[in-house]
């Protein structure tokens, strides 16, 4: 072994040995009297896995067992657990020291707890702004327990290591969630010792325990009792990967609300978007089943979005990747009837294979599932009206995978509760409006505003020489609002207010068409008299002709071709009406 002088070194050997020297300075501290300096010191290294030979304190770097939790300081804003934590961590011997708030309710509930002002010597100021960013805290958190120069710098200054953290950040992201919140309520729930302690406490996780999660206090807990007071390293290591993975995701939710405060917009798409993902539901896999897969809170300059917030699975089995992008199909789609007839969308792999709007409810359901008879078996089905009996009972019929509602009326549930293995999705609120939407590829992020603005009958412009009846109109202004959720390439026939054939996907127009007119003939629907609607120009003349030919009698569709006059010379030979847009709406 051997034994070092301080300010000496040896890297032959795997001890330090610490002088008793370092007694002295650490009296001139904390006016411990000479006598008891050796007990004193002792302590301070056996916290740490130390060992003490007479009046030496040797450390030995190669058989460090994992420390000793003594000292733990704890600041909560969200309080859940937190009073029993603190009692059992008292029960094994534990210190703790708090801070404003924490301290109040941990002392009420009769857990010993003292101030953070009996470590730093300093009160709270600025109204608890200023609190814990003090060197008698961050040095506790972060000397390293086998530098010798770490601790003796702690002995000379008065620094006691401290080996637990509890801290929760103030509730930044649900404050600027709230739709009344102001910037300065937002400014003031940054929270700034938080991050800085977690970051401390996260950094020495080889010494230090760190918790920002309630959901981790048992295991800490059952890890103390059965290792004399220790956490393993394996568990400190988690906690820590934690709290950086909370902290980075904390700080671009202050810069992405700070991204689109006032003042602080940029047109278009910014040169850099902060985006912040937390996963809110495990899904069994992805797309396939070889492929792994979760669904994320997502929070950027709009706001925080998640399923919770505007859905509420009430049966069946767990949601999956696929069912998670067909509810956004489905709902995306009959919001576009939200406050209008009753109305019923049908959505099979994210494309509508039947949408109709009627006087009642279960009429609109039966005339969607008219379109076609065969996709919405394992589909997928949206009501924008209260689920009523009637309705459940037509639906009951086959098998489907999801229905949303915004309600389901007395007795619906039971009716469709019986089987198991059908989802009911209760629709809590509108889904967000505009924002941004993101699409991953192999080789980076595309990024676009969402495809959420509206046509009304006063943007149409009529190009034919025959305007469109009343009836016609209805008809279009109803087939261009699903034909922006149909994949493209889309075509799209509709008649009293029902969809009667549906071209979706197809790499040309034409085919797309020829699909559409199939499928209404499978199912004998009469195309005479409907309209068709174009999610992009006729390039040709030839798609209107066999639209024509079909039976239509109005088309609607953006325009802007070069060849937009040939188009319309065969719509006015036809006797057709046709309806530019000047908006196209490709789907990919």
């Amino acid at each position: 072994m051997q034994e070092v002088a301080y300010g000496e070194s040896d890297d032959d050997h795997g001890v330090i040995t610490v002088l008793y020297g370092f007694m002295s300075a650490y009296s001139r501290n904390t006016g411990a009297s000479q006598a008891g300096q050796l007990q004193i010191i002792g302590d301070f290294f056996l916290d740490s896995g130390f060992s003490i030979c007479d009046s030496t304190i040797k450390i030995n770097f190669l058989h460090m067992s994992d420390p000793v939790i003594k000292r733990a300081l704890v600041s909560v804003s969200d309080k859940t657990g937190i009073v029993d934590f603190c009692r059992e961590l008292s029960l094994l011997g534990v210190e703790i020291f708090s801070t404003g708030g924490t301290l109040k309710t941990l002392q009420d509930a009769g857990v010993a707890a003292a101030s953070i002002s009996t470590i730093t010597g300093f009160p709270e100021i600025m109204d608890g702004r200023v609190k814990t960013l003090h060197p008698k805290i961050h040095g506790g958190l972060l000397a390293v327990r086998e530098n010798a120069d770490h601790v003796k710098q702690a002995l000379d200054n008065g620094i006691g290591f401290i080996d637990m953290v509890v801290v929760n950040l103030y509730p930044f992201e649900a404050t600027v969630a709230k739709p009344d919140v102001t910037f300065d309520d937002a400014i003031e729930n940054i929270d700034i010792g938080g991050p800085s302690m977690l970051r401390s406490a996260a950094k020495n996780n080889e010494s230090v325990t760190v918790l920002t999660d309630s959901a981790d206090y048992a295991q800490v807990l059952g890890e103390m009792r059965a290792g004399a007071g220790a956490t393993t390293r394996a568990t400190r290591l988690m906690l820590a990967c934690k709290v950086f993975e909370l902290t980075s995701r904390y700080d671009r939710a202050i810069a992405a609300y700070l991204t689109g405060a006032e003042g602080a917009k940029v047109e278009g798409a910014a040169a850099g978007m902060t985006v912040s993902l937390e996963k809110e539901l495990d899904m069994r896999y992805g797309e396939n089943p070889h492929q792994n897969a979760g669904f994320y809170r997502l929070t950027d300059t709009e706001g925080s979005r998640s399923f919770g917030a505007c859905f509420e699975k009430l049966h069946g089995k767990e949601l999956s990747y696929n069912n998670m992008l067909d509810i956004a199909a489905a709902t995306s789609l009959i919001e576009e009837f939200r406050g209008e007839d009753p109305s019923v969308v049908i959505v099979k792999h994210t494309n509508p294979c039947g949408v109709a709007q009627a006087d009642t409810l279960v009429e609109a359901y039966r005339r969607a599932f008219s379109t076609d008879t065969q996709a919405p078996f394992g589909g997928i089905i949206a009501f924008n009206r209260p689920l009523d009996m009637d309705t459940a009972v037509a639906v009951n019929g086959i098998f489907t995978e999801i229905l949303i509602a915004p309600a389901f009326e007395d007795g619906v549930l039971d009716l469709l509760m019986k089987k198991k293995d059908r989802r009911l999705v209760l629709q809590k609120q509108p889904l967000p409006k505009g924002g941004w939407e993101f699409k991953s590829t192999p080789f980076g992020m595309l990024v676009q505003e969402r495809d959420a603005r509206i046509v009304a009958v006063e943007d149409l412009k009529v190009v034919t020489k025959r305007q469109p009846t009343e009836e016609e109109l209805s008809n279009l202004m109803f087939a261009w609002k699903i034909c922006k959720h149909i994949k493209s390439n889309t075509i799209l026939y509709v008649k009293n207010r029902q969809t009667y054939g549906v071209g979706a996907g197809q790499m040309s127009r034409v085919d797309s068409s020829k699909i559409a007119r199939w499928k209404a003939s499978e199912v004998n629907l009469d195309l005479n008299g409907s309209v068709v609607a174009s999610d992009a120009f006729f390039p040709f003349a030839d798609g209107l002709l066999a639209a024509a030919e079909a039976g239509v009698t109005a088309v609607i569709q953006p325009g802007g071709s070069i060849r937009d006059n040939e188009v319309i010379e065969a719509a006015d030979a036809n006797n057709l009406a046709m309806v530019f847009t000047g908006m196209r709406h490709f789907k990919h």
